[in-house]
């Protein structure tokens, strides 16, 4: 996956599309602490990467930094949100409003960031008279009129892992082209159709196991 500048033919790696996001959340945090301008070396601290990697990485956007001054906060947090499309308003639906829906759904980060929630569906009857974060909860079915209506490019599933494709072969085929998967199975889609998958039991799985290398006594080795 590689993003394309607005005005541009060429394209970012996809390890650099990837960081932009936590870029932009690092010189957010440092405006609203008062930080007018800062230097590479502060910005990759607060982003927790390393200053060359985060000089490259900006360098596919153009020059925004000056020698012995640093980057203009405000204006490399607008490049960057220019650059992934976040200064704009994007209509999300989220599918599956159980626990986990609930939560997205009351997520306030998707207002701030560029993300606005205009539906939230879900199969089974018996939600259909709840209403969370100030939406109603409607009928799956509704799907296609809803992205149509609102020209809805981007849909979240939250549902059980054997509802998902389903969900996503629905979502694909009323014209949604970006999926953000929390069910915990792989999802297939024709090519055009992006999808980002966040499994957190694999996160936390991955904590465990660094977890577990500290325990281990050093020469130890780990008995199976």
């Amino acid at each position: 996956m590689t993003a394309r500048t607005p005005d541009s033919a060429r394209d970012i790696p996809e390890a650099t599309v990837a960081r932009l996001p936590v870029y932009l959340r690092a010189l957010t945090g440092l405006a609203e602490g008062g930080t007018t301008t800062c230097s590479s070396e502060e910005l990759a601290a607060t982003a927790g990467v390393n200053s060359a990697k985060l000089r490259k990485d900006l360098s596919y956007l153009g020059s925004y930094g000056t020698r012995g001054v640093g980057y203009d906060v405000e204006y490399l947090r607008y490049q960057i949100a220019r650059e992934i499309g976040v200064t704009q308003d994007w209509p999300v639906v989220i599918v599956g409003i159980g626990n986990l829906g609930h939560a997205l759904a009351n997520y306030s980060g998707f207002r701030s960031r560029g993300f606005r929630v205009v539906a939230l569906l879900d199969a089974d009857p018996d939600r259909h008279d709840e209403v969370v974060a100030g939406l109603d909860v409607r009928s799956f079915e509704d799907l296609e009129a809803i992205v149509k209506e609102d020209a809805v490019s981007i849909g979240v599933i939250a549902t059980p892992a054997v509802a998902a494709q389903s969900v996503a072969d629905r979502m694909v085929a009323a014209g949604i082209t970006s999926i953000l998967n929390f069910a915990p199975t792989v999802l297939t889609v024709p090519d055009g159709v992006d999808v980002r998958k966040v499994d957190l039991s694999i996160e936390l799985q991955i904590l465990a196991y660094h977890e577990q290398r500290k325990s281990i006594a050093p020469g130890s080795e780990v008995v199976s």
